[in-house]
């Protein structure tokens, strides 16, 4: 069994659809720290999660990206939503000649043990290692995940499309403001988005990953 450390049903909904294994939710409200990359606040959250339950954990963090804004708000998305709102991000982003984007979500997982060296990042929690996910390939060795506490796999998954003028109903959060193939996710329903969402990419990476591991032991 995994506990999925996060106040939102529907993300345990989502990720009972793809792991094989039980998923259950605990609803703890762990602090997440301000960071540069989604990776970090991922990370840091599976090992307060995993302390908070003593079992193995995932958390997610998600985020949209603007290629003309250098990645903003990407971390700080949330904060920008509340503070600003979709529609003045829409605004600063109409008067770009690039209005490419990408939603990217970060699944993180640990169970308090080591993990052998695989392509997947590993989060080790070593000075230095707080870079994003593509930058932290080269700390996955046995010896390095071996000095130091609670490391934690990460699996990225990425939607691009295109920042346009607000359109839909559904959704929530920038959905009416992110379009993929020629519609916002909030002219998507649930089944629609869900079907090619971030997160369910990375949880897609992370349920191949992990049945990978359990047939290894014997499970």
């Amino acid at each position: 069994m995994i506990t999925f450390v996060t106040t939102n049903p529907g993300k345990v909904r989502e990720a009972r659809e793809y792991l094989s294994t039980p998923v259950e939710q605990v609803a703890f409200d762990y602090p997440e720290v301000q960071a540069a990359d989604l990776a970090t606040v991922a990370a840091r959250g599976a090992r307060a999660a995993y302390r908070h339950t003593g079992g193995p954990v995932i958390v997610d963090d998600s985020g949209l990206t603007i290629d003309a804004f250098d990645g903003f708000p990407g971390p700080y998305s949330a904060y920008v939503q509340d503070t600003l709102g979709i529609e003045r991000v829409w605004e600063l982003a109409r008067r770009e000649d690039d209005r490419s984007a990408a939603f990217r979500g970060v699944v993180a997982y640990c169970d308090g043990t080591a993990f052998e060296a695989t392509p997947e990042p590993v989060d080790t929690e070593r000075r230095g290692q707080d870079l994003g996910v593509d930058e932290r390939a080269g700390a996955t060795t046995d010896e390095q995940v071996a000095e130091t506490e609670l490391p934690v796999r990460l699996f990225e998954g990425v939607v691009p499309g295109t920042v346009v003028a607000p359109r839909g109903e559904s959704g929530f959060g920038y959905d009416p403001i992110f379009e993929y193939d020629g519609r916002t996710f909030a002219e998507m329903d649930t089944e629609e988005k869900n079907a090619i969402s971030h997160r369910g990419r990375a949880l897609a990476r992370f349920a191949e990953w992990y049945d990978r591991e359990r047939a290894a032991d014997g499970e």
